[in-house]
């Protein structure tokens, strides 16, 4: 039989003996990667090409059904694919690539989910400064019936405690897929920094960065399909929904690690403290910016409680993770570094918070 008791989890030797297969030295599959219209999800589709890309330059614009994708009516469904970052692809090895693209119209205009673009121009008016990023993305595994992995079935585990950067098998769960998905990453180029086991059992984080202007966006769009292509070799699913389990257990976010020049430099405490007091001027700005339903999904997740801050109230403090921006303890001791923006939820777009951050902090738009 090709596939194991596990549900519908194939049997990896079988497919094994197909990718061995070596490829003509002329070719490679590209699987060109897209945010679709739900601004969450990605897809991705495969194409072979006739030599091996360099540079995302090198590479077709290609299309697709976007009636499918909720981004295009069937009447007029062609979306097309420009591709804007290029990966080594950690499932086919060789000379194949990931391609992560921007998503156009039949008009040329960009989807209303492809939030790349803005970002992009934001970024260019900000480069002087050097906006640096690094993200830490948390997540849960869940079973194919959407039950956190590992739970029981009928209860719950013990109370939180033992499981943040915990180890035995009944502290963590799903630690296999971690670590394949950490090795993906640093395999395509991706700039992963690190991973650990979170505060809830089977929640996840691994931080990206840091990485410089658009590059944050783009790195951690392809860890998140790198995380959901590895879940499903495992037979496992992905959850970025930022309070998965209601009650007294943590929610997840997307704590926003950020600096620019002026803060990296001696004495730059005084342009962190510059820019808290910027971001306090428009926090609700940001709260509508900081999940892809205006605020809505963090309302569950913000709410003073299991080390968030009240998405009522803007708040700041040195080594605070009940605060809206933290600084750490070391930088405020050496009085440069960087701020911490705790208020991003987990499934928040990528683009959109590194935009709304230089738009305050570098460019001063309110």
């Amino acid at each position: 039989m090709a596939f194991q008791n596990l549900g519908t989890v194939p049997n990896k030797t079988v497919l094994d003996r197909y990718m061995r297969l070596e490829l003509p030295e002329d070719k490679c599959q590209a699987m060109y990667v897209w945010v679709d219209g739900s601004g969450e999800n990605l897809r991705s589709k495969t194409r072979t090409l006739n030599f091996i890309p360099k540079a995302p330059e090198e590479l077709p614009i290609w299309n697709f059904d976007g009636s499918s994708t909720a981004q295009a009516e069937g009447s007029n469904s062609d979306v097309y694919l420009h591709p804007v970052a290029l990966y080594r692809d950690p499932f086919r090895l060789g000379n194949n690539k990931l391609v992560l693209c921007e998503t156009y119209k039949h008009d040329k205009t960009p989807t209303e989910t492809n939030r790349r673009r803005k970002c992009v121009e934001v970024m260019t008016k900000a480069a002087a400064e050097h906006p640096w990023f690094g993200m830490e993305q948390e997540y849960t595994l869940l079973d194919i019936d959407n039950h956190p992995l590992g739970w029981p079935k009928n209860g719950y585990p013990g109370p939180q405690g033992p499981y943040y950067c915990g180890v035995g098998a009944r502290k963590v769960y799903g630690r296999d897929v971690v670590e394949a998905h950490y090795r993906a990453c640093l395999y395509t180029g991706i700039n992963i920094s690190g991973t650990n086991a979170e505060v809830m059992p089977a929640q996840w984080e691994f931080q990206v960065g840091p990485c410089e202007g658009i590059t944050m966006g783009d790195d951690l769009w392809m860890a998140r399909y790198l995380l959901h292509r590895v879940a499903e070799d495992f037979g496992v699913v992905v959850s970025l929904d930022p309070k998965p389990i209601p009650g007294d257990w943590n929610g997840a976010g997307m704590h926003t690690n950020f600096s620019t020049d002026a803060m990296r430099k001696p004495n730059g405490i005084l342009a962190i403290e510059t820019a808290i007091e910027k971001l306090g001027k428009v926090h609700a700005a940001h709260i509508r910016a900081y999940d892809p339903h205006g605020g809505k999904d963090n309302e569950r997740r913000l709410t003073g409680l299991h080390e968030t801050s009240s998405i009522h109230d803007f708040s700041a403090g040195v080594a605070n993770r009940g605060a809206s921006i933290r600084i750490p303890r070391g930088v405020a001791e050496e009085k440069t570094g960087y701020l911490e923006d705790r208020r991003p939820s987990s499934n928040a777009d990528p683009y959109v918070v590194s935009e709304r951050l230089v738009r305050t902090i570098c460019l001063d738009e309110s």
